[in-house]
């Protein structure tokens, strides 16, 4: 099982210009308010506090950073792990920039250090037009070097019959379950494997 020996938060901004420095690579949580992303944060680093759900979706329109490392044999890996704020919560919204603020949209687009994308949709509504307009809008900006990640979240209150209709429709959906800790661990096999390359899942088989 990878671990990770460091998670911390950095700061938050509201906009590219008060980021921090592209210092190591990023990976970037998106989806619905209300959709798990504070727990799925918690469960990749183990950690209950790291990542704080809002009493009120939608209330948090700041970028958060956190410095994470994952420990392999006697090597650390750092990454960065981007919370963006959720979107969908607003009534009167109709499309993905209304429900965005723009300078979000200018962050996902030119922030150089995103190197994956995690795009967060709740198992129980796996179809919202909101979600798809979102993964259009990724696969429009998305660079060479960047991977999107399409991961079902709360895939515990799933019947066996509604996963198979996931995976049919998406046969690359990654399901977790935060309360499990179903699927965590692929998850961070894949994101690491993308940024360091496929040697490192062969080492930490072998530790």
């Amino acid at each position: 099982m990878i671990r990770a020996a460091e998670a911390k938060f950095v700061t938050s901004a509201p906009s590219i210009k008060q980021a921090p420095p592209q210092d190591r690579s990023e990976v970037a949580f998106m989806g619905r308010s209300n959709v798990g992303k504070s727990s799925l944060l918690n469960a990749l680093v183990d950690r209950k506090g790291l990542a704080k759900s809002s009493a009120m979706p939608g209330k948090t329109k700041l970028i958060n950073f956190f410095d994470v490392s994952y420990k392999i044999g006697q090597e650390r890996y750092p990454l960065r792990f981007v919370d963006l704020p959720g979107y969908g919560y607003a009534k009167t919204s109709k499309t993905l920039k209304n429900e965005w603020q723009r300078n979000l949209t200018h962050f996902v687009a030119n922030r150089d250090a995103i190197r994956v994308f995690v795009h967060l949709r709740d198992a129980r509504h796996p179809n919202l037009p909101i979600d798809e307009e979102t993964k259009r809008f990724l696969e429009s900006i998305k660079r060479g070097d960047q991977m999107i990640l399409e991961v079902y979240t709360k895939a515990d209150k799933l019947k066996q019959s509604d996963i198979a209709k996931i995976k049919n429709k998406n046969p690359k959906a990654l399901l977790v379950s935060s309360v499990q800790k179903r699927g965590i661990e692929e998850l961070k096999r894949k994101i690491l494997e993308h940024i360091f390359g496929a040697d490192i899942i062969q080492k930490a088989d072998t530790h």
